[in-house]
């Protein structure tokens, strides 16, 4: 029953909220390419310098530059985890046609409200690495034992408890909803954002082993979180991912360390 309700639901994806999900989601993918750095800036820069970078207002250890961090964050977020909540947004769409004072606007709002703060904490985080010059103007890591530390972290977190509770919870919108439906659509977007950040926060922070700001590692992250929510091929893909980080995590740990 609850695969075809969120069946049902997804094919119900239609109507101007939806439209204006759909475009506030492409209108985030189109930013994020529009300021990614081209791969001949990027060898300039590594010619030229920092300078070379805060010449062209790039991201600098200032304030002007942690607000420039907490907008790219957010645009992140906003692009990889709003795709990876469409079902659990479609369940509430198909649920509030049957009850009065429901509002998806407040049910979406809520959940990115939750990947705003992530984002003001990232780019507290990257604000910081930066200053310690562990990573990169462009976010990029520039220590060994960073990496391997991150993608190690991020490898034992896909076995533990609390990541299998979060994705139980992604994997059954229809359960998570009934159980808060009473709290309305702004606290369940909030519960639903925590939920979702409990299953994605270790990944998203490999952004600083593949590159801030680098599409192909944000794409591929995206259809990785998007397949891991779904029920019938998630649970075959958590632990493998959690395998192949450790062995990364290890290798550029254990070459960080030899060189």
């Amino acid at each position: 029953m609850l695969k075809t309700r969120l069946t049902e639901g997804m094919r119900q994806m239609s109507g101007l909220h939806w439209l204006l999900l759909f475009a506030g989601i492409l209108l985030c993918w189109l930013l994020l390419f529009l300021a990614s750095v081209p791969a001949d800036l990027r060898a300039a820069g590594a010619i030229y310098g920092a300078e070379f970078w805060r010449s062209l207002c790039t991201m600098t250890p200032d304030a002007a530059g942690l607000l420039r961090m907490i907008l790219m964050w957010a645009l992140m977020s906003a692009a990889m985890m709003a795709p990876t909540a469409l079902p659990a947004f479609a369940t509430y769409d198909d649920l509030s046609h049957s009850a009065e004072g429901t509002r998806f606007g407040a049910l979406v709002a809520g959940y990115l409200a939750v990947w705003f703060g992530f984002s003001i904490l990232a780019a507290l985080l990257q604000l910081a690495l930066l200053r310690a010059g562990l990573i990169s103007i462009f976010g990029d890591s520039r220590s060994g034992l960073l990496s391997g530390g991150l993608l190690i972290v991020a490898g034992v977190y896909q076995f533990t408890a609390l990541k299998e509770s979060c994705l139980s919870k992604c994997r059954r919108p229809l359960v998570f909803f009934m159980q808060h439906w009473e709290e309305g659509p702004w606290r369940n977007g909030l519960r639903l954002g925590l939920v979702c950040l409990g299953c994605c926060w270790a990944l998203m922070l490999l952004a600083f082993v593949g590159g801030v700001m680098n599409l192909a590692f944000m794409g591929l992250a995206t259809v990785f979180m998007v397949l891991e929510k779904l029920p019938e091929i998630g649970r075959w893909l958590t632990r493998p991912m959690g395998l192949v980080l450790l062995v990364a995590g290890f290798w550029f740990s254990v070459t960080s360390v030899i060189s």
